[in-house]
């Protein structure tokens, strides 16, 4: 079994689509991936922080155990672990949400698995996750590239946690989480999550930007990550394009590759959304 572990409310909905259709459809092994989803409700902080919804998994389950009936898609509620560590906490209102946070709740999930994948949403398999999947991480909390900006910007082994292997026996052992929890709790940090974490770190693999590749997509890249990134063109600014918005995707970047999975998103995402509307009608 590979595990793999996403976080979000139901706006992730389609990043979790289309990087979980990019693994299925990119990956030769017969093995089947379990895929965990950490949420929470939160709207009494902010109206649309609202937790994936059970319809959105069981749609997620069904499309993934067409590939193989093994496959199986988990929702994983821990808003009550987040009312108790971080509610009030400084980084409550951090750069991107408090759903961002949820991955330090790790050691606090029961059964999770000794090994797992921590994924953003914001990214597309490009080649076997198997790749990724059996690096040795047995002496390292955890294996993650670099930040293609960080490196340059703030330290050349500084790190982008959008991508992260864990070690669960080695993160237990060094106290990983629960350090990066009263970082949390007690620092404003910049990053947040990403910052706690690289504070807290022991022991990192580093692992080549091929697995986690935030501007550039070769041959070779294994994971491209959609995150924010600076143009020059026609003046210099930040944009933020997802994967699931095709028509940038294939406007701006030129990327042709991810087609067979985008056109498999738009077909299941216009499906879901039928399925959805009748379901109200009745």
């Amino acid at each position: 079994m590979r595990n793999i572990l996403f976080c979000g409310n139901d706006k992730v909905f389609d990043g979790i689509m289309t990087c979980t259709l990019s693994i299925v459809k990119r990956t030769q092994t017969t093995e089947p991936f379990k895929i965990l989803i950490y949420t929470m409700d939160l709207r009494d902080l902010k109206e649309n922080y609202i937790p994936i919804s059970d319809n959105q998994v069981k749609f997620l389950d069904n499309l993934l155990k067409e590939y193989n009936p093994q496959n199986e898609v988990t929702k994983i509620d821990v808003t009550s672990i987040y009312n108790t560590e971080f509610r009030g906490s400084p980084n409550e209102q951090c750069y991107c949400s408090p759903y961002t946070l949820l991955r330090l709740f790790a050691d606090l999930v029961p059964r999770m698995p000794e090994k797992f994948l921590y994924l953003d949403a914001d990214l597309l398999f490009n080649r076997d996750i198997t790749l990724l999947y059996d690096i040795d991480v047995s002496n390292v909390e955890y294996a993650a590239a670099n930040d293609h900006y960080g490196k340059y910007l703030i330290h050349p082994r500084y790190i982008n946690a959008g991508v992260l292997l864990f070690n669960m026996e080695k993160c237990r052992e060094t106290g990983i989480f629960k350090k990066s929890r009263e970082l949390i709790k007690t620092k404003k940090l910049v990053f947040a999550d990403q910052s706690a974490l690289i504070r807290s770190t022991t022991k990192k693999k580093l692992l080549p930007q091929r697995f986690n590749d935030q501007k550039f997509l070769h041959s070779w890249t294994v994971v491209r990550h959609f995150s924010q990134r600076l143009f020059y063109l026609p003046y210099p600014h930040v944009a933020n394009i997802k994967q699931w918005q095709v028509t940038q995707i294939h406007k701006i970047f030129r990327y042709f590759q991810f087609d067979d999975i985008l056109f498999e998103y738009i077909y299941q995402i216009n499906k879901f959304n039928k399925e959805i509307k009748e379901n109200d009608e009745q």
